[in-house]
């Protein structure tokens, strides 16, 4: 008998791949523990077993890595085979009522309303001033129920402002249609299965026929007796799944997820997967003083949202979107030495500062080092060489654009 998911909770799964950084970040731009007792996702028994090093992440205590297998090997087992990531720290709610759509498309500058249903979209959470509080995951999954993920470090920070967003909207003439209701699916599990063998190793799992189902689109299917949630799309920059699951089935299913050749994976890996593949990490690459714009992420406006201007922050990105950012998000490929978050870009041969590195690390897929960062807008095109300081010496750099490494996602 195929146990069942209670679909009217989880809806559309789509999961954007969680955005965990590598633990050496983890106390920097709130991404560190708030004090008191660090909190488990449902596989922290399953980790331990399976020898993992835990690490405080987010608020949460996460694996590193596993066993004796250290970051580099980790990493190159997803780039050439599969690996499975424990993302259950992430936040996931289901929104809900007849103004749903409305609602999010004025929470959220993304068109949704042009969604089909089981497809998503990556969004932005923007304030006011139009700065990023945290980058989303979208899945429409009717009219009136949409699916949201966002980061386990935002928690917070993201729950207050939907359920005030919510309030506001609910007490206004909008809502005369119907009302919103939000559920945060406490306790869920979350498992990302990632890698070129990722397809072949869960189709044997499975009577759904994997090929339907493409980049950014979900569906329920049937896996040894669970009938799951399971989403294609990921943060490595590799084809895989988003698998959601009720917390009284995660470790079950997860054991399921880890026969050869699928290798456990921690957050070692996962930075270093996803900086290769250009991806964003908030904190770290995005913050609240940084637009849309500026990060390279001005697709995720719809043309028909930028003439209707009626989201929370259009004021802030209006002249950034009419006269371009003052800066923008860039790729770097440095010289010598890798650069880390927080160092300084210059002019050439100059002490004319141009921006910063947000994130930095020695790739182990091209043996190079790259890094992502902001420069001042004129000096982002590609081929631009600039200079970076890495332990207070000027290191050669050239823009690159991103992803560093071919992203590899089946579209069908």
């Amino acid at each position: 008998m195929i146990r069942t998911l209670r679909q009217s909770s989880l809806c559309a799964r789509v999961i954007r791949a969680s955005r965990p950084r590598c633990p050496t970040f983890s106390a920097r731009r709130g991404y560190a523990a708030a004090g008191g007792e660090l909190k488990r996702t449902g596989l922290y028994d399953f980790h331990v077993q399976h020898g993992a090093k835990m690490v405080p992440f987010a608020g949460y205590s996460m694996p590193l890595q596993y066993g004796e297998v250290g970051q580099v090997a980790a990493h190159n087992h997803v780039r050439s085979s599969v690996g499975l990531f424990d993302v259950g720290h992430m936040v996931q709610s289901m929104f809900r009522g007849a103004t749903t759509t409305q609602f999010l498309e004025w929470l959220t500058p993304s068109s949704l309303s042009s969604l089909t249903p089981y497809s998503s979209t990556l969004s932005v959470l923007l304030n006011e001033r139009g700065g990023i509080i945290d980058d989303t995951v979208i899945t429409k999954h009717a009219e009136d129920s949409f699916y949201v993920v966002t980061n386990a470090g935002r928690r917070d920070r993201d729950l207050a402002w939907f359920r005030e967003r919510i309030e506001e909207w609910n007490a206004s003439d909008r809502s005369e249609a119907g009302k919103v209701e939000l559920e945060v699916l406490e306790g869920w599990g979350l498992l990302a299965l990632q890698g070129p063998e990722a397809a072949e190793y869960l189709q044997a799992l499975t009577s759904f026929d994997l090929k339907g189902l493409p980049f950014g689109r979900s569906a329920f299917i049937p896996i040894e007796g669970f009938n799951l949630h399971v989403a294609r799309g990921g943060y490595t920059g590799e084809d895989g799944f988003e698998i959601s699951i009720l917390p009284k089935h995660t470790t079950e299913v997860a054991q399921l997820l880890t026969r050869h050749p699928v290798q456990l994976t921690g957050l070692g890996a996962r930075d270093s997967l996803r900086l290769e593949a250009g991806m964003c990490l908030y904190g770290q690459d995005l913050d609240e003083d940084t637009t849309p714009i500026e990060a390279g992420l001005t697709w995720v406006i719809g043309k028909n949202r930028r003439e209707a201007a009626d989201f929370i922050g259009f004021e802030g990105v209006k002249k950034h979107l009419l006269d371009g950012p003052p800066r923008r998000r860039v790729g770097l490929i440095v010289e010598g030495a890798p650069a880390r978050q927080g160092a300084t870009i210059y002019k050439p041969n100059t002490k004319d500062p141009l921006g910063s590195v947000t994130s930095g690390i020695p790739s182990p897929t091209l043996g190079k080092n790259i890094a992502m960062g902001y420069v001042q807008s004129g000096f982002h095109k590609k081929g631009t060489e600039v200079e970076v300081e890495v332990r207070k010496q000027p290191r050669k750099a050239v823009i690159t654009p991103m992803p560093f490494v071919k992203t590899n996602y089946y579209r069908g």
